[in-house]
């Protein structure tokens, strides 16, 4: 027996369905985020084609990008953790958007120093995409969303 009055082998797998679970909305936010990724990317490409200065149009189409990933976040991955109309909700949406601003200010910083050093936009922007999510992953698990 353990605590509680559990048998051991409903502990485990207790343990390991918990584990699955977290895996779940770890794949979840990975598809959250392709989505989001996918509205910052078109938007970036798009801005660079029309002329804009490619550390501006990072700031911009990374912007799109996290209305789009609230709204799939919010929706999809963390759904259980969502918290009601209110305050709580309203300081949700804040650490929300003060993450976002963390992953913002990286991709900036990041596409810019490319920029300086001659590197591609493009593939500034992608060293960017690594930084920002694993950056903003642990802020939203560990604070926004917990």
């Amino acid at each position: 027996m353990t605590t509680a009055g559990l048998p051991e082998a409903r502990v485990r797998a207790l343990s390991e369905l918990l584990l699955r679970l977290r895996d779940i909305r770890f794949i979840r936010y990975v598809l959250a985020s392709v989505g989001a990724l996918a509205v910052d990317m078109g938007l970036f490409l798009a801005l660079l084609s029309a002329g804009m200065w490619a550390p501006g149009a990072s700031a911009v189409s990374y912007s799109a990008g996290i209305v789009a990933h609230w709204l799939m976040s919010s929706r999809a991955v963390f759904v259980g953790n969502v918290a009601e109309r209110g305050a709580q909700r309203t300081r949700q949406k804040a650490l929300f958007v003060v993450s976002a601003l963390v992953g913002l200010a990286l991709t900036t910083a990041i596409v810019w120093a490319g920029e300086i050093g001659g590197i591609d936009p493009r593939i500034a922007k992608l060293v960017a995409i690594v930084v920002s999510f694993a950056a903003t992953w642990l802020l939203r698990s560990k604070v926004v969303f917990r």
